[in-house]
């Protein structure tokens, strides 16, 4: 059984540096036989190369973004760790009772011809007061280097404090000569890291983390503390490349150690996880052969298998042994104390530091060959996703806003004016706009007089299609079946239907002064009147549509421009000017189209012929059909079988034709079939005839002539409108041109803070992609 005071005090006393007069002193070097850690000849020269390759990957901080083959040591709380790590690196690591390591501690080793040297670094990892993972590791030199392994431990101690306390100046922590040992002011852990830069002629190309040991319980019974331990291990144990070193107390039953279970979690079939029994001059008596079953694969089997180690004892390194001393002394334990020294040679092989550290060089140098191939594959997947996202984030702040501001504006303005000229797409404004244009024509169509040359007394009556407007209309388009459109209005609400004897009744009502048989102008355009009054909704309805359409379709223009400027300031004051500019075009737009309406609302048209062709067709065609209604005896006589039924409209009727060449011989040539509709008898309703003939014919005239108004308006004080003094408008109401301007533009030009972070973080990430890439293109 161990003594009492070797139980307490193994692993809390750390190796002495006095080890020889080569040790001491600013540029000693160690000799062969002080040689440590993996500073061994006989590495093949690969892998020396892989392991030197991942040192310089690690130093460009490319660990953030792919996983990169090293070495993490868990184990318990006082389980040995420390002076593992210190006899594979050759330097000593702070002690004291309870926990010593608080945050990460990662050492890069490196072999080198140039004297010993070791640079201390902060790396922040985290956030100190959020806790959030930063876009990028913060790398600060912790003191001027060092050249005296004797001055390690206390910069190790003093950087561990400055990591664990944020807020203290990390300067005065430097120059401070009694930090507390074990000192914790703010928080007592940390995910934040110590990192170790060591190179030198006894020095390996290796990297490893010793992390902070799992505890079971704190003084203060704070299980939060145990939880941030253990999530921080994870965090390092769960990558695929990492190596576990896994250090295992043999003065405690292994299945009370959590760091064996944690291991097993994330290498459940112990691919990558090296066993490390520690402390084993501390096995109960009787215990022994259980603990060599690790040894010989028994128990709890790894794949590169378990090691055992045994450090200088606390009466050894007060004696100040030296490094070779303390493997010699190992070297005695394994060989002349049983059962140790009675295992079958096989296992020899796994006994002592140096079996253990050559097989971990083994280990990872082989791993770093093998992930060669994937991390050049990851690293160029990386680069290609970066440089896409940064490509897709808006483009980064000009130097000159102004200049760039209205060049934008100037950019914008061009294409506004090609956007209202039409450009050749299905989805441009014209073609979006063009079915409003074909359905206002048809809603101005469709408020035609319902004029019936009958007396309402008769009942409903609907009149037949006036066939003379076939050809005209069929050319303009407006109605897809003329026909049909023609009966749907006669088979409206009877309501709007005007009947003659209400023609007449109107006339004779308005007589003044005028002679029997005559009657007053004022009547055609009462009609006039109440038809173009109907023309005002239809045609604000349609400004609005255009309106509409204008504005949703701008705002993409606007978008389009610049929407990657800036936070998006700018693209909501230009779309503000925009939309304030265009309403103000849309109520003059308006006010026009009102100005259109009571400009009809009073007849009048130069377009003598036209109106006067149709005043006789729709004359010839009332007074037909009231004939037709009065005596259809006479009007049948006219219709042959052969022949279209007679109609003074129909050109093409063989007896209209007789008619009319035997007037011709009897010397009346200019006669048309409209003429022949004098020869029918005399009706006492064609006053009334005559009225709606001529505000029908009227209406022909005008509807179409508000049409083509309405749309010239619309399109000159809106479409065009918009376009028309937008550069100067948006330039005054910017103010960019002012003596503010150039403040004006740095604000508009100013970065969300996001975006920033975004390009910082993408930037960064790719500038460690690229130099990752150039260390491996080295090989």
């Amino acid at each position: 059984m161990p003594s009492s005071s070797s139980n307490s005090s193994t692993d809390s006393t750390a190796f002495s540096n006095t080890t020889s007069p080569a040790d001491v002193g600013a540029g000693a070097t160690a000799t062969a036989e002080a040689s440590v850690g993996l500073a061994n000849s006989k590495l093949s020269q690969r892998r020396r190369q892989m392991l030197e390759l991942t040192n310089r990957l690690l130093n460009t901080g490319v660990q953030i973004d792919i996983d990169i083959p090293r070495i993490a040591v868990i184990g318990n709380q006082s389980a040995g760790k420390s002076s593992l790590i210190e006899a594979i690196s050759g330097i000593t690591l702070p002690r004291a009772s309870g926990t010593c390591t608080r945050c990460p501690i990662e050492c890069r080793l490196m072999n080198s011809k140039a004297r010993w040297k070791c640079i201390v670094s902060l790396r922040t990892l985290y956030d100190p007061q959020t806790g959030q993972l930063l876009g990028q590791a913060k790398n600060e030199v912790f003191g001027e280097p060092i050249y005296n392994k004797f001055k390690v431990e206390e910069r190790i101690r003093k950087a561990q404090i400055a990591i664990l306390n944020p807020m203290i100046d990390r300067a005065k922590i430097l120059v401070a000569e009694d930090v507390g040992g074990n000192t914790v002011s703010s928080k007592p852990f940390s995910a934040n890291c110590v990192a170790l830069e060591i190179s030198g002629p006894d020095v390996a190309d290796l990297s490893f983390c010793d992390l902070p040991g799992l505890i079971r319980s704190t003084r203060d019974g704070n299980s939060r503390d145990i939880e941030l331990v253990e999530r921080m291990v994870e965090s390092y144990v769960k990558k695929p490349s990492c190596i576990i070193l896994l250090t295992v107390s043999c003065e405690t039953d292994h299945m009370n150690q959590g760091a064996l279970h944690l291991a097993k979690k994330f290498d459940p079939t112990g691919e990558r996880t090296v066993g490390v029994l520690t402390k084993p001059d501390r096995i109960d008596f009787g215990d022994e052969d259980s603990w060599l079953g690790f040894i010989r694969g028994e128990e709890q089997p790894l794949r590169n298998h378990w090691f055992c180690v045994k450090q200088p004892s606390t009466s050894e390194l007060q004696k100040c042994v030296t490094w070779s001393e303390a493997r010699q002394r190992e070297d005695d334990f394994f060989s002349m104390t049983p059962p140790w020294s009675d295992l079958e040679p096989m296992y020899q092989k796994y006994l002592r530091t140096s079996n253990l550290v050559e097989r971990l060089s083994v280990i990872l140098s082989d791993l770093i060959s093998q992930r060669l191939p994937e991390i050049r594959r990851e690293l160029k997947v990386g680069i290609q996703k970066a440089t896409v996202a940064l490509g897709q984030l808006p483009r980064p702040p000009s130097n000159d806003p102004l200049n760039e501001i209205s060049s934008m504006l100037f950019s914008f303005k061009s294409d506004v004016e090609k956007y209202v000229e039409g450009v050749p797409d299905r989805t441009g404004l014209h073609q979006t706009i063009r079915p409003y244009q074909e359905a206002f024509r048809k809603k101005i169509r469709k408020t035609a007089p319902n004029f019936k040359p009958y007396e309402r007394r008769q009942g409903p009556r609907v009149v037949p299609r006036a066939t003379f407007l076939d050809h005209e209309e069929d050319e303009e388009k407006v109605f897809d079946d003329e026909k049909e459109e023609e009966v749907a209005i006669n088979a409206e609400d009877e309501n709007e239907s005007i009947y003659i004897e209400e023609v007449l009744q109107r006339a004779n009502d308005s007589r003044t002064r005028e002679l029997p048989g005559n009657h007053p102008y004022i009547v055609e355009e009462s009609f006039v009147s109440e038809i173009t009054e109907r023309w005002t909704e239809p045609a604000q309805e349609f400004c609005q549509e255009v309106y509409d359409t204008i504005i949703e379709q701008v705002a993409n223009v606007v978008k389009k421009h610049f929407k990657d400027f800036g936070q998006g300031h700018l693209e909501r004051q230009v779309s503000d000017i925009v939309q304030d500019h265009l309403r103000q075009q849309y109520e003059q737009t308006r006010d026009r189209l009102d100005w259109l309406v009571k400009l009809e609302h009073r007849p009048l048209s130069s377009n003598t012929q036209y109106f006067n062709d149709y005043r006789d067709k729709f004359f010839a065609f009332y007074k037909q059909l009231r004939q037709e209604d009065k005596d259809p005896v006479m009007m049948k006589r006219c219709s042959s079988k052969t022949p279209p039924a007679f109609s003074f409209a129909n050109n093409d009727s063989a007896y209209m034709h007789n008619a009319l060449a035997a007037l011709a011989q009897l010397g009346f040539n200019s006669l048309t079939p409209t003429d022949i509709q004098k020869l029918l008898p005399g009706d006492e309703m064609e006053p009334a005839l005559k009225i709606m003939a001529e505000v029908r014919a009227y209406f022909q005239v005008a509807y179409k002539r508000f049409a083509d108004n309405v749309l010239l308006v619309v399109d000159y004080e809106l479409v065009l409108g918009l376009e028309r003094n937008i550069l100067q408008v948006l330039l005054e109401k910017l103010r960019i041109h002012t003596a503010d301007g150039p403040e004006i533009c740095r604000e508009f030009a100013q970065e969300s803070l996001v975006v920033a972070d975004a390009r910082e973080e993408l930037s960064t990430r790719l500038e460690r992609l690229r130099s990752a890439s150039r260390e491996l293109s080295k090989m």
